[in-house]
């Protein structure tokens, strides 16, 4: 408000201090601005950063369960004492153990998505929460890790088989995720009319990544097909050759017209799991020509070990990161300066299931099966679940690929329908 004006004060100074007032208010409220902005900067650097914290956590937590699994009866006597664990301790080591390791964090990333749910803006009580505060939620993780060794046995084996779900999810979502990816992959690298992209670059990747896979297939027949007894290791390297075929011929057809990136990025991948499935099965098959494991490992085996435990975290770590991919809304909505730069939970219900994952990989799908040290993933219920993978995998991009083709038809041929009984009449 302005002042009144005195009477023998000119009108010209009135004005003059009220222009000078809104300037000092506009000033204060771009101060104000900036330092809000500022504030929301090292909020969205903290809650990134703890995205790297959380996967250490979860790696950390990969090494714990195979160090129970392996060498916990020497090193843990202290579980020997717990009446759950057994007279021998049994029930807290080998799959058991891996089995609890792995539902202590379950438990922990479970709580984070209950006490993260729905967190939309930088300065609600749940951003801190998922962002800092990290001395009580070590805490709260080494008694979630501690709390199922005082669990009965049949509690723990109740949650393996549940784990077979929870490792069914982590798959579907992380498949959820490739897919979101090969279109991103799509729009970004390959040609376009409209933004006159010459996609020079995306046509190279896709040659490499065909060679690739063709390269790999005749690799895998010279390696796992020695001979016609090897039947299995034959069909499933012939079967996804045709896949390979199938996918590259569909996404060239003139009604689909989806280019060979993307193709040749998901022919690359079914090839991997086709290969990581015929390495799951069991070392005494003559097929398989890796060499049979020592009782220690020796150091090809140990490093296969630690990289295959680095795959699994990047695996959740990417599918967590990419909230994305599982937004039921697809509408441009524009995002604030306020807004969290992620989904907490979904990243914390992914790394939940993540835990399952890992726990059947620890185990090989089976409870009751003895697992050799330094071995991960490795058996016949891990082989046919890579390969389901593959298939599942396949089908659904192939279904992508067509359905837009698909609708159109359904769309356009109720149209002719009715033109057709108009003309009739």
């Amino acid at each position: 408000m302005s002042r009144m004006r005195k009477p023998d004060e000119p009108a010209e100074n009135i004005l003059v201090e009220g222009d000078r007032s809104e300037e000092i208010r506009s000033w204060e409220q771009s101060i104000f601005a900036k330092q809000e902005s500022a504030i929301y900067s090292v909020k969205r650097k903290q809650s990134l950063q703890a995205r790297y914290i959380y996967g250490f956590i979860f790696f950390l937590t990969n090494l714990l369960a195979w160090f129970v699994r392996d060498y916990g009866h020497k090193f843990l006597h202290i579980l020997h004492y717990i009446t759950v664990c057994g007279i021998d301790g049994d029930e807290c080591f080998h799959a058991a153990g891996v089995l609890r390791i792995s539902l202590g964090c379950f438990i922990f990333f479970s709580s984070m998505f209950v006490t993260t749910l729905r967190a939309e803006k930088l300065q609600e009580a749940r951003n801190s929460w998922h962002s800092r505060c990290w001395a009580l939620k070590v805490a709260i993780y080494l008694l979630s890790v501690m709390v199922p060794f005082i669990i009965p046995s049949g509690f723990i084996q109740l949650y393996g088989q549940l784990a077979h779900v929870g490792a069914g999810i982590f798959l579907l979502l992380q498949l959820i995720s490739l897919i979101h990816f090969l279109s991103w992959c799509d729009s970004k690298w390959m040609p376009d009319l409209q933004s006159k992209k010459c996609g020079f670059f995306g046509l190279f990747l896709s040659t490499i990544f065909y060679l690739g896979s063709f390269c790999g297939i005749v690799l895998m027949y010279i390696m796992y097909a020695l001979d016609t007894s090897c039947a299995i290791n034959i069909f499933f390297i012939t079967w996804t050759a045709i896949l390979v075929k199938v996918m590259m011929i569909v996404s060239l057809h003139s009604k689909v017209n989806r280019g060979l990136l993307s193709s040749g990025i998901m022919c690359s991948y079914i090839v991997f799991l086709c290969w990581s499935a015929i390495q799951s099965e069991p070392h005494t098959q003559k097929c398989n020509t890796k060499k049979m494991m020592a009782e220690d490992g020796d150091w090809t085996t140990i490093l296969s070990f630690l990289i295959a435990i680095c795959a699994i975290v990047m695996a959740t770590f990417s599918t967590g990161i990419d909230s994305q991919s599982f937004q039921f809304r697809k509408d441009d909505i524009q995002s604030e300066d306020d807004d969290v730069p992620y989904s907490y939970e979904i990243f914390h219900f992914i790394f939940s299931m993540g835990a399952m994952y890992f726990a059947m990989l620890f185990i090989s799908w089976e409870m009751d099966q003895p697992t050799r040290k330094w071995s991960i993933d490795v058996g016949w219920a891990s082989t046919w679940v890579k390969i389901l993978n593959e298939w599942f995998a396949a089908s659904i991009y192939l279904w992508k690929l067509i359905s837009p083709a698909v609708m159109r038809d359904k769309a356009i041929n109720p149209e002719q329908h009715v033109q057709n009984v108009q003309v009739s009449v």
